[in-house]
């Protein structure tokens, strides 16, 4: 029984509206007792309560049994990517372009810094707003543009990120934004210093352009949010972007920026990455510092780049990561490396397949990864038939993790503001507090169990492939907005393959592979042993080379307008 496949899709109500906001308040009043019971079974809760796992608990997945690093790193410069990405069809404007336009003469980061303000705000007036950011200052946007201009006007630039224009998601601090993790009352004061990535990118010059939207505390995986409005996906705007790094994806898939930085606690930066047609990794847990990332989801935490290209997101997890005396989690990890990461002969790559894991997603899914799986085969790689037991239980252990930390990090603020969030997070914080430690620790023997497995399938493979979502980005029902919906069915199909590797704490990376005959991008998701980042970007740049992207439909083009 613990061979087979278990993971099964999902028929739930769709709540929106009026029926929403009833079902809310049920949740949280007298009749809790009654409605909880309802809702683990359909979480599957009941099931895994029924269950036993023996397995000492593992609270954090932590990797590297070496001595811990004591001071602050990063990938070395002479690793970094040296010559722009090389992709098949449209090909987002890059940071080594922006560099060198910079150098020629050609623009400045005070003209660039002005056309992405007007840009967003171009499309912050449309009938169908992207809706990318929270909050952007204009004042300190000019100010770092000026500078910028004048280091590299003197010949003095800080680097190849100096002028570059990114954005930071409003799950980490950054100066001088409050930090409001896309709620209406949390961050009412400006953030006291820089998160270690914002830091970073901004001791190398990087144009901070401001702090993306995002669903609210990450705890769903569409972006709509009722407070700072829906992000819209550039590829079709009636469509959702994925979440929870939703302003980060689409402010790469528009063109605002050429990456952005993003948080992943249950595929929330591997799923808009997807859903928008950009690279998005998740590197290993702890190897990206999360000093300053508001304390939501600990254990399955991880901070990583989206990038229009995989030489974009090499460059900015080359910078991002590394140790950090900031945060000790990030200290028990070897130096990082991008070593082999642009070697795109992938002659001898054993690649899992665990088949019927991979195959259950929707036709046009299943369909473009198996084209890119051919590809990779035609490179030169081996694709291996694999087995992953207990994904079930895997799903059901990351959902109690993820809920029971959030509702533990929003804990100081619940009695008194619960009803300021939106519906769908109410309802997803009533279950949170209803599960138990017992439960917890339940979930913890678990994530020993799947690390078992997954170390099992990677002493015969080099990364293991599956679609990054089950669909492609879901349409924006009407009756959605302005205040949200319920769509755990929905939720189910998305999810399939991205919790996993949050829960054992292994990288894991999405890159475009195709799309639907709508025009909506396909992502595939490559999953790798421990600290392998290069061996995901590798595979991500392989790709670039024969899949051919297509321009968003809603894009701007600031570095060649």
């Amino acid at each position: 029984m613990e061979n087979q496949y278990d993971l099964k899709s999902v028929k739930l109500p769709y709540l929106a509206g009026g029926a929403l906001k009833i079902f809310a308040s049920l949740v949280e009043g007298p009749l809790r007792g009654a409605l909880i019971p309802t809702l683990f079974e359909s979480a599957g809760l009941n099931w895994f309560n029924a269950q036993q796992f023996d397995q000492t608990p593992t609270y954090l997945p932590f990797h590297y049994t070496g001595e811990l690093q004591s001071k602050d790193a990063s990938v070395p410069e002479k690793e970094w990517p040296r010559e722009p990405a090389t992709v098949k069809g449209f090909g987002f404007a890059s940071v080594h372009e922006y560099a060198e336009a910079y150098r020629k003469g050609e623009t400045t980061p005070e003209e660039v810094a002005q056309k992405v303000l007007d840009a967003i705000a171009a499309s912050d007036a449309t009938a169908a707003p992207l809706r990318a950011f929270i909050a952007i200052n204009r004042d300190e946007v000019m100010r770092q543009a000026r500078e910028s201009t004048q280091r590299i006007k003197a010949r003095k630039p800080l680097g190849i990120f100096d002028g570059v224009p990114t954005a930071i998601k409003d799950e980490l601090d950054m100066l001088p934004y409050p930090t409001t993790v896309g709620t209406s009352f949390l961050g009412k004061n400006p953030a006291r210093e820089d998160s270690t990535a914002a830091a970073r990118l901004r001791a190398a010059g990087a144009l901070l352009i401001g702090k993306t939207n995002m669903h609210e505390i990450g705890i769903n995986v569409t972006g709509l949010n009722p407070h700072y409005g829906v992000t819209r996906n550039p590829y079709n705007t009636a469509h959702y972007t994925g979440a929870s790094s939703s302003g980060s994806a689409t402010a790469v898939a528009a063109g605002f920026v050429p990456f952005a930085i993003g948080a992943d606690g249950g595929g929330s930066i591997r799923i808009p990455a997807s859903f928008c047609g950009v690279v998005g990794l998740k590197p290993t847990f702890g190897r990206v510092s999360e000093h300053g990332a508001y304390p939501l989801d600990w254990s399955v935490a991880h901070i990583g780049p989206l990038a229009g290209s995989a030489t974009d997101a090499a460059l900015a997890y080359a910078l991002i990561a590394g140790p950090d005396p900031k945060d000790p989690n990030s200290l028990h990890q070897p130096n990082p490396t991008l070593k082999g990461w642009d070697k795109t002969n992938l002659k001898g790559l054993k690649i899992g397949v665990y088949w019927p894991w991979f195959r259950h997603a929707d036709s046009e899914t299943v369909a473009a990864c198996e084209s890119m799986l051919k590809q990779f085969e035609a490179m030169g790689c081996e694709v291996c038939e694999i087995v992953i037991p207990n994904l079930e239980a895997n799903r059901v252990a990351h959902t109690i993790s993820i809920l029971c930390e959030m509702a533990n990090g929003v804990s100081a603020t619940y009695p008194k503001h619960h009803r300021e969030h939106g519906l769908d997070v109410r309802i997803n914080l009533a279950l949170a507090y209803a599960i138990s430690a017992e439960v917890y620790v339940k979930a913890q023997r678990v994530r020993t169990l799947m690390i078992q497995h997954f170390n099992r399938a990677f002493t015969n493979v080099d990364v293991i492939l599956t679609p990054a979502t089950g669909i492609s980005a879901p349409p924006i029902k009407p009756g959605a907005l302005p205040a949200g919906d319920s769509d755990l069915s929905t939720t189910v199909e998305i999810m399939r393959f991205a919790t996993a590797p949050n829960l054992t704490g292994l990288p894991a990376i999405s890159f475009p592979v195709g799309y639907t005959q709508k025009g909506l991008p396909i992502g595939m998701q490559v999953i790798g042993r421990a600290w392998e980042e290069h061996q995901l970007l590798r595979m991500a740049l392989a790709a670039e080379q024969v899949v051919e992207k297509r321009i968003p439909q809603v894009f701007y083009p600031i570095l060649n307008d």
